[in-house]
C-alpha cells in the first residue's frame, strides 16, 4: 500500500478553507513572535527582579530562591477547624485545643503561610505600598491552600472595606486575592454580597478582645443579594488572619442570612505556639 500525504482537503476543509487557516497560522506565529520580541525588549527595560528583595531572577512576579526558601507554608497535620499546624501527624481529623476551647462560627479556616519575616513584608507591600506584581504568585498559593474549600465552593466573596477607606486605598486587596483565585479555580465571585457598614479603627496593635468589640456589627449581607448566601457554600477570603476577629464577624453575618457553610481562606495567618492538639 502506498501512503499519501493527507493534506487540508483530505482533512475535510475546502481549499478556500485550508488557505485561510493557512494566513490565519501565518499571522498567529507573526503575532506570537512580535509578543516575544516585546516581552524580550520589556525584560531589558525593566528586569524582572524578586518581589521582596529586588534581586535579579529570570521571571516576573516570582520570589528569589533565598526569599521562597524564607517563606514559612502552612502544611498538615493541621487543626480541621483553624487550620493551624499540628505537631504531629495522628492519621485522622484532628482539632486543635483552640478550636476545642472555642469554637468559631465559620466551619474551616486555610492560610497559605504564617504571617512572619518575608511574608509579612510582602502583604504590607501589596496592601500599602501598591505593589501588586505578586498577585498571580498569592493567587496560587491561595488556591493551594484552599484546595479543600475551594472543591465544591457555590461563591468566593472578599472582606470588604468602607467606602472612604476604599475611596482613599483605591482597591481592596482582598477582593484582588478574591478575584485572582476565582479564576484559577473557576468559583464565582462576587464582590459586593458583603458589605461593612460602621467604619472600624485599625486593627493593628488591638488585643484579641478588642478586635472583636472593633468589628462587632460591621459587617451585613447586601439585601439585594441575599440570595446568593442561603443555603449556599462560601468561601471568604482575606489577606491576614491573626485573631480571627474579622473571620468570625463576617461569617456570623453570612450564617444569619442562611448560608449552608462558611469557610475563610487567608494568604497568611498569626499562628500562636499554644496551638496544640487534644
Amino acid at each position: 500500500m502506498i501512503s499519501m500525504p493527507i493534506g487540508d482537503a483530505e482533512l475535510g476543509l475546502e481549499p478556500q478553507s485550508a488557505a485561510s487557516a493557512t494566513q490565519a497560522r501565518v499571522r498567529g506565529a507573526a503575532s506570537g513572535s512580535v509578543r516575544s520580541m516585546l516581552g524580550r525588549l520589556a525584560d531589558f527595560l525593566l528586569p524582572p527582579v524578586c518581589i521582596s528583595c529586588r534581586t535579579r531572577i529570570g521571571s516576573h512576579g516570582l520570589l528569589c530562591g533565598a526569599c521562597f526558601a524564607r517563606i514559612d507554608f502552612i502544611a498538615p497535620p493541621l487543626c480541621i477547624r483553624l487550620g493551624v499546624p499540628l505537631p504531629f501527624e495522628a492519621g485522622e481529623p484532628l482539632l486543635s485545643a483552640a478550636a476545642i476551647a472555642l469554637p468559631p462560627v465559620y466551619d474551616r479556616a486555610r492560610a497559605a503561610a504564617r504571617y512572619s519575616d518575608t511574608m509579612r513584608e510582602l502583604i504590607q507591600s501589596f496592601k500599602y505600598r501598591d505593589r501588586h506584581e505578586g498577585l498571580p504568585l498569592f493567587a496560587r498559593w491561595l488556591k493551594n491552600a484552599g484546595a479543600e474549600l475551594l472543591a465544591d465552593a457555590d461563591l468566593i466573596l472578599p472582606v470588604p472595606l468602607y467606602p472612604s477607606r476604599l475611596w482613599w486605598r483605591r482597591f481592596n486587596q482582598s477582593a484582588m486575592l478574591a478575584v485572582a483565585v476565582g479564576r484559577l479555580c473557576g468559583v464565582p465571585v462576587d464582590c459586593f454580597v458583603l458589605k461593612r457598614v460602621r467604619r472600624t479603627a485599625s486593627q493593628v496593635g488591638l488585643t484579641a478582645d478588642q478586635r472583636r468589640r472593633n468589628v462587632a456589627g460591621a459587617f451585613k449581607v447586601d439585601h439585594a443579594r441575599a440570595v446568593r448566601v442561603k443555603g449556599k457554600k462560601l468561601v471568604v477570603v482575606d489577606d491576614v488572619i491573626t485573631t480571627g476577629a474579622t473571620a468570625e464577624a463576617c461569617a456570623r453575618v453570612l450564617k444569619r442570612s442562611g448560608a449552608a457553610r462558611v469557610d475563610i481562606l487567608a494568604l497568611a495567618r498569626a499562628v500562636e505556639p499554644a496551638a496544640f492538639v487534644l
